[in-house]
């Protein structure tokens, strides 16, 4: 007796919290996965700069000045291209998340329906127990006042 109640204690802790886990687990893979493209974006920005100032660091005349300047508007319109692909990026990477999510609560909402449906079938049969005990007690009640 005391094992089935374990059992189905335990199974009806799993059944609360898995919704929770799965959710936490998708924030975390989320998370994991916008966290490195970002350290990837940085890395590239990063590269970027320190490619400017060493080429700055290197010139040494009028000509290599000039160079230089028209190299900067190349790599102005790279940098511009490369931040609307990483706003792209991140934000395809958001729309997944929130469709993601959008399932997992799907699934929720139809497990809660699920179980409210069974419980609620499960229930009605000790009712309809419940209720003819009453009234057959009524009956035996009545027969006896007569």
């Amino acid at each position: 007796m005391q094992d089935k109640m374990f059992t189905a204690f335990n199974e009806q802790s799993r059944s609360f919290f898995e919704p929770m886990r799965k959710l936490n687990t998708l924030m975390l893979d989320n998370m994991e996965k916008m966290t490195q493209y970002q350290l990837e974006s940085m890395k590239r920005y990063s590269q970027l700069g320190t490619e400017r100032l060493r080429d700055a660091s290197e010139i040494d005349s009028a000509e290599d000045l000039r160079d230089f300047g028209s190299r900067q508007a190349e790599v102005l319109n790279e940098l511009s291209k490369q931040m609307l692909e990483d706003a792209r990026a991140m934000t395809e990477l958001s729309l997944q998340f929130k469709s993601e999510m959008e399932q997992l609560f799907a699934e929720a909402g139809e497990q809660a329906a699920d179980k409210t449906e069974s419980t609620a079938k499960s229930a009605e049969p000790a009712k309809a127990t419940s209720q003819s005990s009453r009234n057959s007690g009524q009956s035996s009640g009545s027969k006896s006042s007569s």
